[in-house]
């Protein structure tokens, strides 16, 4: 029989290492961005938080025995209207830990410093306001995720039903009210689960990040305190240039989310 070329024997080249972590996208060959908006858990156990109140034992306990003593007093829906359980390891002390993943409801009530320790115990980071808006603006550099103008029901923001009308007929109080994100619109949830909105994508070297714009705003790395992208019910129509500037580091509130950055992998080490 004939001999091998030497040639055939040898190996095929090994696949380049990841640059970033399975969870995360690459934007510019640059750093990384979370996939999905963050859900949370803790850090030690990995016990799933609840989406539904801050990210920290003292303020959930405190805002859980606030609701429960006004719960009752608003519109007849909010009457009707159970708060969601908070969840018994929730009640020890914990540390958060942001998750990247498809098919869950992202969290919010979390402030900027919530946000933060969430990332840094992910190994990851807050994005940078000029990271965040390149990576929303996709690889063709666009006001939109989908485009350069607004289309309506593209993404997940400006819809039909303000949880604050519906729970207490005043769409500016009440905005640690545990239900608010619990509140159904006539076109399905107002706030959906992460990767459900597929059209509002911003595409990446043939991967996508999804919900930059809409769905829950998303802290970005600013001590003077900015989040980004807006949230279901937000009346913007500026797609990736939204921001809300005049809320402290600490504030949080039913539309204040999470999503990480961070620098690339070392290619001698695995994500």
């Amino acid at each position: 029989s004939a001999t091998p070329a030497a040639s055939d024997s040898v190996a095929p080249p090994a696949p380049p290492p990841p640059r970033c972590p399975a969870d995360m996208v690459l934007v510019k060959s640059s750093y990384c961005v979370d996939r999905y908006e963050a859900t949370l858990v803790a850090d030690k156990s990995g016990a799933a938080l609840s989406p539904y109140y801050p990210p920290e034992q003292k303020k959930a306990l405190f805002i859980e025995k606030m609701w429960k003593g006004k719960r009752g007093t608003g519109s007849e829906v909010e009457k009707k209207m159970e708060l969601p359980p908070l969840p018994a390891w929730e009640r020890e002390p914990f540390e958060p830990r942001a998750v990247s993943k498809k098919g869950v409801v992202p969290q919010a009530y979390a402030s900027a410093k919530d946000a933060t320790l969430a990332c840094k115990n992910a190994g990851k980071r807050l994005c940078t306001r000029d990271e965040w808006r390149q990576a929303c603006r996709g690889e063709q550099d666009r006001d939109f995720p989908y485009g350069e103008s607004y289309q309506d029901g593209k993404c997940n923001i400006v819809r039909e039903l303000h949880p604050g009308v519906v729970l207490w007929e005043d769409p500016t109080i009440n905005h640690t009210d545990p239900r608010f994100n619990l509140v159904p619109g006539k076109k399905g949830p107002l706030l959906r689960v992460t990767g459900a909105t597929q059209s509002c994508a911003s595409q990446w070297n043939g991967d996508a990040i999804f919900d930059m714009n809409g769905n829950v705003d998303e802290w970005v790395d600013d001590p003077e305190g900015t989040f980004v992208g807006g949230f279901y019910a937000r009346g913007k129509k500026d797609g990736c240039q939204s921001k809300v500037e005049n809320h402290v580091f600490s504030y949080a509130d039913y539309s204040t989310g999470v999503r990480c950055c961070r620098d690339l992998l070392d290619p001698r080490s695995s994500p």
